[in-house]
């Protein structure tokens, strides 16, 4: 297994504009790291730029403690699978797993041993004699992700592998790659655009906006402590709801968009630098339904979405949309006005004018449980 360093990795063309500005970050071996960022963020290039595809600018990129900047990729000891899956149609499943090895003069002996066991795991043995044109989208994918493996490459590097899969066999590959990540004991880097995806599979995520590293973190890191106003935005499913808010502190009161009056805490009011403009934040299961007796405020529905398991409701507050999230099946119509409970408590806190992070929500029993 192989770790990647990157020191001030750097990437711009023709010297204009960087795409990549000052990237560090160290990679450990058997770890699943995810790239994640909107597109245009230079993720894919980075990703490119391990692979030995793209040039680097400046700073240096560092292989099992190797320099690896002028190396060519077919020196770099890794595998990727790409988007559009990149299988010749002419050539059957097996020749496309083994095109590989036999670029690279593998014995036969061992390309048949390698075959087997790949695909086995991978459940391709019934399609071996098919072309692509024959298989399923998710075959397919399987097919190229057999190809990395039988590689037996110990980084294994994915450009948003699934974003031409429906929704539910993405769900379902989602699960494939993570198992065969960790039976392979892989170290695995991920880009895509999908926080859903970046938030179920990585060990830790690597949030990109505009060439610049946002924030490296574990999921839950990350969703429950953003360092800015990008990534509250970007990470979570509803995305975290967010309004411009005034502190008062003579009366103790938090106004969110000139609508909502929140009662402050000392604790709240002493953690926010005097004569700073705030942005709050809220996820959405913590906008959570009141009986009458305990709402701090009512709402009007302007859209409710009910899934089965989830019900969702969204809330306009001036002219943000606010989203509450609660389990089970709810009967509110649209125009209704509901019973909400909002704690500052369970605000997070942001610099409007740097969007940097200034208090976290504080953990609550809605948080992580542990057994």
């Amino acid at each position: 297994m192989k770790t990647i360093e990157m020191t001030d990795i750097t990437k711009s063309y023709d010297k204009q504009k960087n795409v990549l500005n000052e990237i560090n970050l160290t990679i450990e071996e058997g770890e699943f790291f995810v790239l994640v960022g909107p597109s245009g963020s230079g993720k894919s290039t980075l990703l490119r730029m391990i692979a030995g595809l793209e040039g680097i600018t400046d700073g240096i990129m560092k292989i099992d403690g190797k320099a690896v900047n002028h190396l060519p990729p077919k020196d770099r000891d890794l595998s990727m699978v790409f988007q559009n899956y990149a299988l010749y149609p002419h050539m059957s499943v097996e020749q496309n797993i083994l095109f590989g090895l036999q670029a690279k003069k593998v014995g036969k002996e061992e390309q048949r041993r390698r075959l087997i066991e790949t695909t086995d795991m991978m459940g391709l043995s019934d399609y071996l004699k098919r072309k692509p044109r024959e298989l399923s989208g998710g075959q397919r994918q399987r097919v190229a992700l057999a190809r990395a493996v039988v590689s037996q490459a110990p980084i294994c590097l994915m450009d948003e592998p699934l974003s031409n899969l429906d929704a539910k066999l993405r769900a379902s590959m989602r699960i494939e790659i993570r198992r065969l990540q960790k039976r392979l004991g892989l170290t695995m880097i991920y880009v895509t655009h999908d926080q859903v995806e970046a938030m179920t599979m990585g060990d830790r995520i690597m949030v990109l906006h505009d060439g610049s590293i946002q924030q490296i973190g574990d999921p839950i890191e990350l969703y429950n402590e953003p360092s800015n106003l990008f990534v509250a935005s970007f990470i979570g499913s509803p995305k975290m709801n967010l309004g411009r808010a005034e502190l008062n502190t003579a009366e103790e009161r938090l106004l969110v968009e000139d609508m909502l009056d929140i009662r402050a805490t000392q604790t709240l009011m002493s953690e926010i630098p005097a004569g700073t403009d705030i942005t709050v934040g809220i996820r959405a299961e913590h906008l959570t339904y009141a009986e009458k007796n305990e709402a701090t405020h009512h709402m009007e529905a302007v859209n409710v979405e009910n899934l089965g398991n989830e019900t969702t409701i969204a809330f306009e507050l001036n002219n943000e949309i606010w989203t509450a999230k609660w389990p089970g099946q709810w009967d509110i119509t649209v125009g209704e006005m509901v019973p909400v409970k909002i704690s500052c408590e369970d605000l997070a806190i942001f610099d409007t004018a740097s969007g940097r992070l200034i208090r976290a929500a504080r953990p609550t029993s809605k948080g992580m449980v542990t057994v």
